[in-house]
């Protein structure tokens, strides 16, 4: 038996990417970004020594839905929804069917036609570290 994390560590992490991944703070990709990275890397790097592969894909899963959903809101209005959908590789039935619902922005950021548009390519692009990188690269 190797070294776990406590619950309540997977907890603390969770609610601190829930704060740093608010939808209603006004923030840019950039900036959640810049915000986020230090916080991943500290995080990984302290429990690099645990055998914790699954917790960290859980981890990442959790946090790009999250980054979906704020993607998600900062689009605002249909027209840009589906432009920006379009843009990313989504056929037109499912940009038009996804810009135009009414489902909330956590239900949506679960959906096939974002998984497609904003996926873990997109997130590297973009800077985001994942948790899961991080922690192969410093697991001994």
């Amino acid at each position: 038996m190797g070294i776990r994390i406590a619950p309540q560590s997977i907890d603390r992490i969770t609610h601190k990417i829930r704060r740093l991944t608010r939808r209603n703070m006004g923030r840019s990709l950039e900036q959640i970004r810049n915000s986020l990275n230090p916080v991943i890397m500290g995080w990984t790097n302290y429990y690099a020594l645990a055998d914790a592969k699954g917790h960290m894909k859980r981890l990442d899963e959790h946090l790009r839905r999250r980054l979906r959903q704020v993607v998600w809101k900062q689009w605002k209005k249909p027209k840009k929804r589906y432009q920006n959908l379009r843009d990313l590789g989504v056929p037109e039935y499912w940009a038009k069917r996804t810009a135009g619902t009414s489902k909330g922005t956590w239900r949506l950021s679960a959906s096939p036609p974002l998984h497609k548009a904003l996926n873990n390519s997109y997130w590297e692009r973009t800077g985001f570290r994942a948790f899961s990188t991080q922690y192969e690269l410093r697991h001994t």
